[in-house]
């Protein structure tokens, strides 16, 4: 492996096509402006680097960083990018990642909208994040210590387990398919519409209108707190530890609930029940 250190990169496709470099210190930034510095190229292994300029991981067949700063000015860093590993950095360019292969982020500060959009096998733990329509059809995903805060989150994402994660999101995980989130706060409004075999358990739920036209949706021991309007036109087996505001037309299915401050049953096709615990 060729090492490269402490030097300024700024001309376009700076290090278009490079094979096994590792990257000590260097910044890629600079009145040239150029784009796409390491496009088409493998094995690179970028270490305390500052990328500045746009669109430099395309097309590129292992990558590695490490301390790095992606700014706000770095969109599109890696796209069509296979065996991605991200450590320590902060991602704060728009779209970061897009059609991506085999990548794996730990403890990664995310400022960056439209993240993570049509990925395959994500692995996430101890990350931060503010993005809106964060990890649109992406699918094979292992969150773990997630904390995330933005619209239209996990939207059509299939086979995903969350665990221990915070996300404060609205319109999440509508559509989705095969999820399990365990332990984990869920904390916005119209959680879920649309999903098909999804799982919760000891999970805490927030917000108006959860868990509409879902199917195969299972809760396991998890509390909701202010939700109203819950349940409708869903088929579910629930069983919930808190008292909810309001539950509506369940397509079919029980939900096993301390109280309920109203069940509305207007629709004659509901056929869901609630049953009462002690």
């Amino acid at each position: 492996m060729t090492t490269i250190s402490e030097q300024g990169f700024d001309e376009e496709r700076a290090l278009y096509g490079s094979r096994g470099l590792l990257l000590q210190g260097c910044r890629f930034e600079g009145p040239a402006d150029g784009e796409s510095a390491l496009k088409e190229s493998s094995d690179i292994v970028a270490r305390d680097c500052r990328f500045d300029l746009r669109y430099p991981c395309w097309h590129v067949d292992g990558l590695r960083m490490e301390h790095c700063e992606l700014t706000p000015n770095c969109r599109a860093a890696m796209w069509y990018t296979r065996h991605a590993v991200v450590k320590d950095s902060r991602l704060h360019g728009i779209k970061a990642f897009r059609e991506c292969s085999d990548v794996q982020l730990t403890c990664c500060n995310i400022i960056s909208s439209e993240f993570g959009w049509f990925l395959d096998h994500v692995r996430m733990e101890k990350c931060e994040a503010e993005s809106e329509y964060f990890m649109l059809r992406s699918s094979e995903l292992e969150f773990r210590r997630v904390a995330l805060h933005g619209k239209y989150s996990f939207q059509y994402v299939e086979n995903a387990l969350l665990e221990h994660c915070e996300l404060h999101t609205k319109d999440a995980l509508w559509h989705c398919r095969n999820v399990v989130v365990r332990d984990s706060v869920l904390d916005g409004e119209y959680l879920a519409w649309f999903a098909e075999g999804l799982t919760l358990e000891r999970c805490t739920l927030i917000g108006t209108q959860p868990l509409c036209y879902c199917r195969n949706l299972v809760l396991r021991d998890c509390k909701m707190l202010d939700t109203d309007l819950a349940f409708e036109k869903s088929d579910v087996q629930a069983t919930v530890t808190t008292p909810v505001l309001s539950i509506k037309n369940p397509a079919s299915g029980a939900i096993c609930v301390p109280s309920v401050g109203e069940i509305i049953m207007d629709d004659p096709v509901a056929k869901g029940r609630v049953i009462f615990t002690k």
